[in-house]
């Protein structure tokens, strides 16, 4: 399995960004698939995830509002559109996948795969 992560960069408080997790080799459905996030001296947490099977979602209450994740089937790539950033969005983000809901979805300890990171900065 592998989890491509791309889109991250520098942007002005205010601004916006999308990432893109392009995922492939997976030979089972997935339970879940999205992005987690880790700020400097912070723990890694969820931020968006969308479940494969029924269709939920799942968004950070710190960012309800303003990110929206979507998939293109397709293209095998989820996407999290991110809007109205602030300097708190600031983290390394990763594209993850879980293989059951043995653990909620979207939590950290759940994800079985693991994109590398991509960094994010919203700075003035």
């Amino acid at each position: 399995v592998q989890l491509q992560a791309s889109g991250g960069g520098l942007v002005q408080p205010g601004g916006s960004l999308r990432l893109a997790c392009s995922a492939s080799g997976f030979t089972e459905d997935y339970y879940g698939i999205g992005w987690l996030r880790q700020a400097p001296g912070k723990e890694r947490g969820g931020v968006a995830c969308l479940g494969n099977f029924d269709g939920s979602t799942y968004y950070a209450d710190s960012v309800t509002g303003r990110f929206t994740i979507s998939r293109d089937n397709d293209k095998n790539t989820v996407y999290l559109q991110m809007s109205n950033l602030k300097p708190e969005d600031t983290a390394i983000y990763y594209c993850a996948a879980q293989s059951d809901d043995s653990k909620p979805l979207c939590s950290d300890e759940g994800m079985d795969y693991w994109g590398k990171g991509t960094l994010v900065t919203v700075s003035s």
